[in-house]
């Protein structure tokens, strides 16, 4: 009888599965949905097709009980560099429709608004540059891992624009108005440890390491209930635009939910038998 060839000599002459992505890689493993920013000849500028590939992928995600978080992470030279200045412009007669546009159909804006309402953890891994539009995508997830050569600023007025993807929102609720106001109206970059020192990262690693320890942290969040990160991420994040009477009250609803669910009740059991337990997310 013939032996059965081995799994080197029978995938050999077969070409890699082609990714669906174009802008992007894709690798889900260990509970960690990984986007990578891929257009390194142009520092990873946000286009309007990668807009739209990372929309698609945190949508799948978000409903896959095998994925505990998401990092997006760029390469060593760069996160993101921005927007696609190049592609700018438009007609003069189109300018309205353009208007209506960004509400509901531009890919771009669909993007900070997926991420400004995910469930799930997001974190951004940044090495190098984290300028304009791909700094206000990483302020849109939870937090940031930066790699001691990375480089974070809003340089939009150098160019006669303003930040356009939250950043003049989500940068003074980080760092305060006056801070903000400062870095966007002199398009100043700030440097990894300054960045942490103003708390708009929470932790500056060694360069080429962020990725690392963003699994890292991601493995530990894995151990625990999936439901309760949930619950409390929508919490923090409804709590920040509300009085504080006002989101103790959302807190206290958020909590009394998880009453309903069977992981609750795994947990519960769990600690009195001194044991992990096993979450389903249910």
């Amino acid at each position: 009888m013939a032996k059965r060839p081995n799994k080197k000599a029978r995938t050999a002459g077969k070409k890699p599965r082609k990714s669906k992505y174009k802008f992007i890689k894709v690798n889900k493993r260990n509970n960690i949905c990984s986007i990578q920013l891929n257009r390194p000849d142009f520092l990873n500028a946000i286009n309007i097709e990668m807009s739209q590939e990372i929309s698609n992928v945190l949508i799948e995600a978000e409903t896959d009980r095998k994925i505990t978080a998401i990092i997006l992470s760029g390469n060593d030279r760069s996160f993101c560099a921005g927007a696609d200045l190049g592609r700018m412009g438009s007609k003069p007669e189109d300018r309205f429709d353009m208007y209506r546009e960004r509400f509901n159909i531009a890919p771009n804006r669909q993007l900070y608004r997926v991420l400004c309402f995910y469930t799930k953890p997001v974190i951004s891994a940044v090495e190098g540059y984290c300028l304009g539009g791909g700094f206000e995508m990483a302020m849109w997830g939870d937090f940031i891992i930066a790699g001691k050569n990375s480089q974070f600023g809003l340089p939009e007025v150098r160019h006669s624009l303003i930040p356009g993807g939250g950043g003049t929102q989500n940068l003074p609720r980080l760092i305060g108005p006056a801070l903000a106001k400062e870095m966007i109206w002199t398009g100043r970059r700030l440097g990894a440890d300054e960045a942490k020192e103003l708390r708009i990262v929470n932790h500056v690693v060694p360069s080429g390491q962020a990725l690392k320890k963003a699994k890292e942290i991601v493995s530990e969040m894995a151990k625990n209930g999936p439901l309760g990160i949930m619950m409390s991420k929508q919490a923090i994040n409804r709590g920040l635009d509300q009085s504080r009477f006002n989101g103790f009250l959302g807190e206290g609803d958020l909590a009394h939910m998880l009453t309903f669910s069977e992981d609750r009740a795994a947990g519960l059991t769990a600690f009195k038998e001194r044991r992990r337990a096993d979450f389903k997310g249910q």
